[in-house]
């Protein structure tokens, strides 16, 4: 049987100033390719030229990417302001409802970083700007200066709910990962059970309650060398073999099988 297709949510991007793109971080494909064992193809999140419909039958799992823009806040009750920071507005109206549609169907999806955040906004949670400004937590923005591996390096530990899906994938209830985002859930949807927690009390990994397949979503970005990190790469490998069952069958992979 071929490679199950995995659709990567890519994110707008202008070249030189003026030439706007499409964009999709090689890592992801990378990620994708050689160790979830699937075929990437990059989604343009417009729903000018696609429609969550179209993305349900040609694909057979979803990651969403990071990006810079922010889920915009009326998404989640609130109003916009400058701490914020940028939006894509296309990427939201496509990203939601392809969540719900895939928690509802048991499609596998696999938030990372702002797809973490659209997977919490999509049930029902709220985000906090600016994360470091709350009182306890620490700066979990990447690295102004310094190269790539400097950027993202291991920074902080994540633990895991003893016995939950995470602990029970990764074999440890504890583990160290890297952190580059600003904004965080503050208040989680009924059904967006946060399953790990960094030192400062920040949700870094979560599952969707009740969903009848694959929809780990973490906070860092384990795309970052996922064949080699002993984090990554079982998060990767679990997400590959719900797809590839969902290739296979049209069926959900329950989320107990992927630990």
């Amino acid at each position: 049987m071929s490679r199950p297709r995995i659709g990567i949510i890519t994110n707008l991007h202008i070249v030189n100033d003026s030439y706007r793109t499409h964009a999709g971080g090689v890592m992801n494909s990378e990620a994708v390719a050689e160790v979830s064992g699937g075929m990437p193809l990059l989604i343009p999140a417009d729903p000018r030229m696609i429609s969550v419909d179209d993305l349900l039958d040609t694909c057979d799992g979803f990651v969403l990417t990071g990006g810079r823009p922010n889920v915009h806040p009326e998404e989640y009750g609130e109003d916009e302001t400058e701490a914020h920071g940028t939006f894509d507005r296309a990427r939201d109206a496509i990203t939601l409802p392809l969540v719900r549609a895939c928690v509802e169907r048991g499609q596998p999806v696999f938030g990372i970083c702002r797809g973490f955040q659209e997977v919490a906004v999509a049930m029902g949670s709220c985000l906090h700007p600016e994360i470091r400004d709350l009182p306890g937590r620490m700066n979990h923005r990447m690295p102004p200066e310094g190269t790539i591996e400097e950027k993202f390096a291991l920074r902080h530990k994540v633990t895991f709910t003893e016995n939950g899906p995470f602990h029970r994938l990764m074999g440890a209830q504890e583990v160290m990962t890297n952190t580059l985002h600003g904004q965080g859930v503050i208040r989680a949807g009924e059904r967006f059970i946060i399953d790990g927690l960094a030192p400062d009390g920040t949700a870094e990994a979560a599952y969707v309650k009740d969903a009848p397949g694959f929809t780990m979503s973490v906070q860092w970005h384990p795309e970052y060398h996922a064949g080699m990190d002993p984090v990554s790469r079982p998060l990767f490998e679990a997400f590959g073999e719900a797809a590839a069952a969902w290739r296979a069958h049209r069926e959900p992979m329950p989320l107990a099988k992927t630990a």
